[in-house]
Parts: C-alpha cells; structure tokens; sequence
C-alpha cells in the first residue's frame, strides 16, 4: 500500500494486453477472484481497491470527491504500470469509473465493459443519507445488510461481507458523495469504445434498465442480462461474467482478419475463405481471432521481427507450404532477400542442414515468382 497509488494486484504476462478491473462500493479487488484468474491466460489484468477498501489508503479521496477523482487515480495507477492504453471493466462504482474514463480519457480506454452500473444512481438524497450514516455510526449497521443489496436470497461470500465492515468509514463516505454527484446520461454517446453492459437481472441496485439506458445511447454497444445474479455477479455468477468478458475482450476477428490480409494478401485469404466449410467454419474464427487478432497484433514485437521468428518455426518443423506462404508475408513485412537468407542460414545451425537445404530451395522459388510479379506488375504500369 502507498499514499499516492491506488493498491493494486497485477496477474498474466507482461506483454499481454492489459486489462484493469474496477470493483463495487464496499468490496475489495477479491471481488474478482473467480474471474480474474482466467482473464490472466489473455491479458495482464490489474484489479485495484477503491480508496480506503482492502490495501488502498482512505487519504487517496476526501469529502466531496466525484467518479472523475477516482478516474484520475486509475489513471494515476495505469501510467505507474507503464500502462498506455488498457481494456476495462467495472462492477457498481468501478462501472462508473469506466464510463468517465471512456469519456474523458478515450484514447487510453481501448473497449469497456460496465457491470451492474449506471450511467446515475439514482439521484443524490439517499446517497447524502448514506454518506451522513457512515460518517456518524461506521459501517457496521450496514454491512449488517450487505447479502440483501448484493446477493440473491441465500446467497453470500463472506469474505466480501468482510472487505465491506473493514472499509473506512470517511472513504466510504466520500465514495458514496461521487455517486451522489455522478450523472453522465448526457455524455454517453460520446464513448467510442467498443463497450458491453452486463447486467443482473435480479440487481435491485442499479436494475437492468439503468444498463439498457446507457447501451441505447452508447453506439454499437452490446448488452448481455445474467438470470440469478444481483448486484455482485462476477462474485455470484463468475461463469457468466467471464463468458460474456471473454467474448468481449477476447480475440479481435475483424481486425485480425484485417491483419491476416496486411500480411498474407488478399488472394491468399480469399482463396481460404473460398475453401471454407462448416466444417471448417470455427477454425478459420480460431486463426482470425487469436493468432491475427492477439498475437499478430501485439505491439511488443514488429511484423518484420514475427516474419523472422514464423520462418524459423516452419523450418523447424518442416512446414514448407506454410514456409512458402510466410516468405511472401516477409517481403510484405520488409524483410529483404538477403534478410529472409540470413535467416535461413541461422536455421541450418539450429535447426539442421537438410532442413535448410529444402528451406532455401523453397524460398528460392518464391522469390523468384514474386520478382517476376513485381516485374510483370512494373511493365503493365
């Protein structure tokens, strides 16, 4: 924990695309715990405590602090991590804060998720209420009836219960005056970021209806309701939650396909497209989706480092057709002939003679048929 930095808990690899998570009023970042593990196979997710909440400092927000305060300190968060430009999702509060993030702070919010949010609460009175309790008598009187405004009948996590009592008092109170402040209705079509509402259909809270207002005025937001949960539902219903958040954040297939084109050419693709089946189908969405939609797309390494690499990888295990499609893409990528040799002459060592032996023969013919193109091209110009 430090004065100045929201805490924060950081999972997945570094060079995965990174994925900040907001929680509710009341919990701690273990909000995500069923969820956030499996996030992690994808992306660098970084979940962190609102102020005053779980490791967080209560000083980081005081009396009359607003979403846009705690906006600021994500931010304050992402530019610590190195982080330039992240997916988000929020739950409550959290969902807030993605909202004004999106909105004041677009090119650093690539897509958005808001969960059992809203774009307000519900006008400021009972929140005044609440933050005038809180500071007069603690937390304790309600967190006695956490269970009912977060779960359905019967349901609980106690350690949430437990986040909510521990919470500081003057923290919490200066949390619930930005949500009494917060109304963003007249900005939301302003948010550009591919964005998905997720509500729970038994949330007494912020009910469907506030998550359908912003998905009618966000452009070409999706909106998935969630039967049996209530206002928590990454804690009550984490199946569905990560299904509708990997679907979301998950591999981007139109602009991998864009990708796969910028490197592959048109024809190519075409010609797979032309080839494709039912059988098939879910494949090519594979390919698309994850190895041109993520992996392809990393910025860590460029496209002429990842030509090098796949040529290697071929030799290796002796993919020649691939091999040929790939020398193509590396002179696409900018890989030069005595470039795409050098590299081939690295695979001789590792990879062995024989192996480099049929590698160059392969890339000999295909440079030779791409010289005759672009020759061919030159004179019919």
């Amino acid at each position: 924990m430090t004065d100045t930095l929201l805490n924060h808990r950081v999972e997945g690899s570094g060079s995965a695309p990174p994925l900040l998570l907001g929680p509710s009023l009341g919990t701690s970042y273990a909000l995500w715990d069923k969820v956030a593990p499996e996030l992690s196979v994808t992306h660098r997710v970084v979940r962190w405590d609102l102020p005053g909440h779980g490791g967080s400092a209560a000083g980081l927000i005081g009396p009359g602090a607003s979403v846009g305060d705690l906006a600021d300190l994500v931010i304050a968060l992402a530019d610590s991590l190195g982080i330039e430009r992240f997916a988000y999702a929020g739950v409550s509060v959290g969902g807030a804060v993605g909202l004004e993030l999106a909105v004041r702070y677009p090119q650093r919010v690539s897509s958005l998720a808001v969960i059992c949010s809203s774009a307000h609460f519900n006008g400021a009175k009972a929140w005044e209420e609440r933050a005038a309790l809180v500071r007069s008598g603690g937390l304790a009187e309600l967190a006695r009836s956490a269970d009912s405004r977060w779960f359905t009948p019967g349901f609980t996590v106690p350690e949430l219960v437990r986040d909510h009592r521990d919470a500081d008092p003057g923290a919490y109170a200066a949390c619930c005056d930005a949500l009494a402040a917060f109304d963003l209705r007249d900005r939301l079509a302003e948010i550009g970021a591919p964005t998905l509402l997720v509500a729970g259909r038994e949330d007494p809270a912020t009910p469907p209806a506030h998550l359908r207002e912003i998905a009618d005025a966000v452009p070409g937001s999706g909106l998935v309701e969630i039967p049996g949960a209530s206002h928590l539902a990454p804690a009550q219903r984490p199946e569905a939650v990560l299904t509708a958040l990997r679907a979301h954040f998950g591999g981007d297939a139109a602009g991998g396909m864009r990708v796969r084109r910028e490197v592959l050419g048109d024809a190519h693709v075409d010609r797979a497209q032309a080839r494709q089946t039912p059988f098939t189908a879910r494949f090519q969405d594979f390919i698309a989706r994850y190895a041109w939609g993520e992996v392809w797309t990393d910025p860590t390494l460029s496209r002429r480092e990842r030509s090098m690499i796949t040529l290697t990888a071929l030799v290796a295990h002796g993919h020649y057709d691939e091999l040929a499609m790939h020398v193509r893409a590396a002179r696409r990528n900018g890989l030069t002939p005595e470039e795409i040799g050098a590299v081939l002459l690295q695979t001789a060592v590792y990879c062995g003679v024989p192996a480099a032996n049929s590698a160059f023969a392969t890339a000999q013919r295909v440079l030779a048929e791409t010289e005759a193109e672009t020759e061919e091209s030159g004179g019919a110009s």
